[in-house]
């Protein structure tokens, strides 16, 4: 039973949900219009509660099955990403400088579907959450709709969250137990010194020659400082310095993010990155400062959870994979596997352009394996009788 009949059904307006959303994306916290959507289309659908304005923009349903049981949330995050669509689809967005380059409007279709479904049959015992979130691209949503008592205020007793995979075949499952999905750390430095005319270095204290040496010792972070059978990535994105070719410049600006899997390894990169930065300072006779801030935690799937998710993705899928390699991306679902006991999964959606890419759109095939994913896994989970 690769899609469930029913959802099969009406997978032409689910696709007609995607593209609605696709045509109007929206950022960070401020998805209001699309929460706006996700509500009046549970409302249509006879869900029991609709709750609005978690995390300032986020919705949680509540449908009720048969009978006492336990509540399992299901998650899907709804924000769209500060990029320029260059899809050339006739649904492509309609706001400039802002488009689903990650599937977001895919994952927010999914639930639907699955809502929809649940709302129509109930065989299953207990309720189901279902979770719009906003702001998985910035602040996290997810950790502020668990530190606002999201898992407390509905009982929640276990999450479940797909990601739309550009890299998997149509239909194909992808998860691992254990760390998935990396830590992620971003930090910025400001080296300052003394400018003045390029002619004249030896009447300034120039910025830029610490700023590429730091530059440099920060790969030695990895290479020389971590274990080589541990993951780990610190990679410097960002450098900006001088207006012109005959200006040393006062300040120089660096930026970059880190990645990993370990606490202690997490631990080590902060703590020698920042000395590198001071050595480095001293060094040349400037001063710099840091600023890392810690951001997402990793993404931890949970043995027993992964294992019963693994059991329901092989009824609707495709094929399914349980032994994915831990990527080095993050997300903010990590906050709710924190909270609760849980999994999240990738589902193919045929080979394309990458997420994160102008030219990604999520594949509107790819939908119907999601809902119907979510629709078994609570109808397995929490059983009638």
């Amino acid at each position: 039973m690769p899609v469930v009949n029913r959802i099969a059904a009406f997978a032409d307006e689910m696709a007609i949900w995607r593209r609605q959303l696709h045509r109007q994306p929206e950022l960070g916290l401020e998805c209001h219009a699309t929460a706006a959507f996700v509500a009046a289309q549970l409302r249509a659908f006879d869900v029991d509660e609709v709750h609005e304005g978690l995390a300032t923009s986020g919705v949680v349903g509540i449908i009720r099955g048969q009978g006492q049981g336990p509540v399992t949330g299901l998650r899907a995050d709804m924000d769209a990403l500060p990029m320029t669509e260059e899809t050339g689809a006739e649904w492509a967005s309609e706001i400039p400088g802002r488009m689903h380059a990650c599937g977001h409007d895919g994952h927010t279709t999914m639930l639907l579907g699955a809502a929809r479904y649940l709302a129509e049959t109930r065989r299953f015992s207990g309720s189901v959450a279902l979770i719009f979130q906003p702001a998985e691209e910035t602040v996290g949503g997810g950790r502020l709709m668990v530190e606002e008592g999201m898992m407390e205020r509905f009982g929640i007793t276990e999450v479940f969250a797909l990601h739309t995979d550009p890299f998997g075949a149509l239909g194909e499952f992808r998860t691992r137990p254990g760390p998935i999905m990396a830590a992620v750390d971003d930090f910025e430095i400001l080296v300052t010194g003394k400018g003045g005319h390029a002619a004249y270095p030896h009447d300034c204290r120039d910025p830029m020659p610490c700023a590429l040496g730091i530059g440099q010792a920060l790969q030695t972070i990895v290479s020389r400082n971590a274990d080589p059978l541990h993951s780990l990535v610190v990679s410097l994105t960002q450098v900006h310095g001088g207006s012109a070719m005959n200006i040393i410049p006062e300040e120089v600006q660096l930026a970059g993010t880190v990645r990993s899997f370990d606490p202690g390894l997490r631990d080590l990169a902060e703590r020698r990155l920042r000395a590198i930065v001071e050595g480095q300072a001293q060094s040349y006779g400037v001063s710099a400062r840091v600023n890392y801030h810690r951001s997402y935690p990793p993404t931890v799937n949970h043995a027993d959870q992964t294992d019963f998710a693994v059991r329901v993705a092989a009824e609707v899928g495709t094929s399914v994979v349980s032994d994915l390699a831990p990527e080095m991306g993050a997300e903010d679902f990590s906050y709710m596997l924190n909270a609760r006991p849980g999994a999240f999964l990738f589902l193919g959606q045929g080979p394309g352009p990458s997420v994160h890419n102008p030219k990604f759109d999520f594949n509107d095939a790819a939908a119907p394996y999601g809902a119907s994913f979510f629709a078994r896994l609570i109808e397995t989970r929490q059983p009638l009788g």
